[in-house]
């Protein structure tokens, strides 16, 4: 694949996680206390993506190119680390109240990512050593 290509690829990507972010940040409501609950919705939901886009993509379900534009693209332009960081500094920087909520946010973000991920995985179809206990294949590693 070429650079150019690869380039097109994350770009329009990007534009549609991008515009699905937006509109989940409409949607979702802040909670009390200003817990930033769209940017929480928005990074647990691209982490299950992308452990499901690259469980598929070990499997050889999906190719490069739409692996590319998935996991970089969409799931880049959906998930917000800036907006993470930028919430939980303005909370921090209010009452002990502000600063227990941002903890916990920050807190619940990562647990709640890193499961994600690993859900997004499983769901994605049994592993090639799983796959290769059932078939008795060798499993190309």
């Amino acid at each position: 694949m070429g650079l150019r290509f690869a380039a097109l690829l994350v770009l329009i990507g990007g534009a549609v996680g991008s515009i699905v972010r937006e509109f989940l940040m409409l949607l979702v409501p802040t909670l009390s206390r200003g817990f930033p609950l769209d940017i929480l919705v928005a990074n647990v939901v691209a982490s299950l993506l992308i452990g499901f886009s690259t469980g598929r993509h070990d499997r050889k379900v999906i190719n490069d190119g739409w692996y590319l534009m998935v996991t970089t693209g969409i799931m880049g332009g959906l998930s917000t680390f800036s907006s993470f960081a930028y919430a939980s500094t303005v909370l921090m920087q209010g009452s002990m109240t502000s600063f227990l909520v941002a903890a916990a946010y920050v807190l619940i973000s990562l647990v709640m990512g890193y499961v994600a991920v690993i859900v997004g995985m499983r769901i994605s179809g049994p592993s090639r050593w799983m796959r290769s206990l059932i078939t008795g294949e060798k499993p190309d590693l």
